[in-house]
């Protein structure tokens, strides 16, 4: 018997074929999840984006926005005081506004992973006097950390408006 809930499906794409690098696998890995997250948020009706759908208080927009800033400390050196806040969006942000701020993030740290070649260097920071680690490091980590929160939206989208796919 069909269920009577209408599902939004999205087509559900593999995993990358990337080069055949180590920073090409990498790379290709994380884009592949920043694509999913940023997709998965992007289009989300409000005010449910914000709302808790869990008893913790995660929500689609405060993933988005902590990412933006792990992006940010990550690659471009931001400093991150508080990193419980980042999972909050302010009332003000529009799902449009968290979604183009994480673009731009991603292209900045891109741009930065641009010119790095050896995966072993130190990612490059703008402050010197901060310890940074490897940029395979700071990869492996990214694309744990954004697996793990777009996993997080694959539920949360689904209970917003049935949404399921990357």
């Amino acid at each position: 018997m069909p269920s009577t809930t209408r599902r939004n499906r999205r087509r559900d794409t593999p995993p990358p074929r990337t080069g055949s690098t180590e920073s090409e696998v990498l790379r290709g890995f994380l884009d592949y999840l920043r694509s999913s997250i940023a997709a998965k948020v992007d289009g989300a009706p409000e005010p449910q984006a914000r709302t808790a759908a869990v008893p913790s208080g995660t929500n689609l927009l405060g993933l988005l926005h902590h990412l933006t800033l792990v992006e940010r400390s990550m690659f471009l050196g931001d400093d991150v005081t508080d990193w419980q806040a980042t999972f909050r969006a302010t009332p003000t942000d529009s799902v449009a506004d968290v979604v183009a701020r994480y673009r731009d993030a991603v292209e900045r740290a891109n741009d930065v992973l641009d010119g790095c070649t050896d995966l072993g260097a130190p990612v490059p920071r703008p402050r010197p006097d901060r310890p940074a680690p490897s940029i395979r490091w700071a990869l492996t980590h990214m694309i744990e950390e954004t697996g793990r929160h777009a996993g997080h939206a694959d539920i949360l989208r689904e209970l917003i408006d049935s949404t399921t796919g990357r």
